[in-house]
């Protein structure tokens, strides 16, 4: 299979469907808002674009299934191929006017993936990247930052917005970090924190109760930028384990820090 060509292909169609979803930002009206669950935000706009989506991808890899943010769900047993798609990745930004949020498109091939794209929409950049290919920003390469030293970076993180069970491990989480680094960002986006990291506006990125749409992508980016991607534990359950680590050379003093204070027995 050539992935380089895939990601291409798939590149082309998340800038042809952020197109729509600019375009219908100026017609938007929050009375259209739905509840998923408590804070959970959804608008006929994500659900327009994971159509017009699954469309597209359908064309580029007929083999494949889906899993979906917003209810499409095909995979079956005997495919080995899916598409992992967020089709606005930061609604609740979108819904507020605020201009962070992106598409996240991602191949997995069994249980492991293949390729992966963030077309942040506002900004027009597509992050991409291909297993073993190399990651890259409107197709010139990218890397990590070169910086090692927690001491010296820049952080971004999400918060809790429905599950509020461990908020007091996570605060000193954020507490210790703050005395620790550069500081903290909150963007609303995992995809869009996760390709920052990937070329290094960010140093890294951790986050709890996230989904294997919003990180399914950014993870790949990461990696093939030359990053470092982990779940709390330091192990490798970060696609569908909700949690999840990613960094340059300071990945291990967030990660030390990160497991001082999570414990899931608490």
């Amino acid at each position: 299979m050539d992935l380089a060509k895939i990601t291409a292909e798939v590149s082309a169609l998340a800038r042809q469907t952020a197109s729509f979803v600019k375009e219908a930002t100026l017609a938007f009206k929050k009375d259209s808002i739905e509840y998923k669950g408590l804070n959970d935000l959804v608008s006929y706009v994500d659900k327009q674009t994971e159509e017009r989506l699954v469309a597209g991808l359908r064309v580029i890899l007929p083999e494949a299934g889906f899993i979906a943010e917003e209810g499409t769900a095909t995979r079956t047993e005997d495919q080995d191929y899916a598409w992992i798609i967020d089709p606005v990745d930061g609604t609740t930004n979108y819904i507020h006017g605020l201009p962070i949020f992106a598409i996240s498109i991602a191949l997995l091939h069994k249980d492991k993936i293949v390729s992966g794209v963030v077309f942040e929409i506002n900004r027009e950049e597509c992050f991409s990247a291909w297993l073993g290919g190399g990651a890259y920003l409107n197709d010139e390469p990218i890397k990590v930052s070169a910086v090692n030293s927690l001491s010296e970076s820049l952080l971004a993180t999400g918060f809790p917005y429905y599950d509020f069970q461990l908020t007091d491990q996570y605060l000193a989480i954020l507490k210790e970090l703050m005395q620790k680094s550069h500081g903290l960002r909150r963007m609303g986006s995992a995809a869009v924190d996760l390709a920052y990291t990937a070329c290094g506006r960010f140093e890294g990125f951790f986050e709890y109760n996230l989904k294997p749409w919003d990180v399914a992508a950014g993870t790949l980016i990461v990696q093939e930028a030359g990053g470092t991607v982990s779940d709390f534990k330091g192990g490798d359950d970060f696609i569908f384990g909700r949690e999840l680590i990613a960094a340059c050379g300071a990945f291990k003093e967030l990660q030390e820090v990160i497991a001082t204070h999570w414990n899931y027995g608490k």
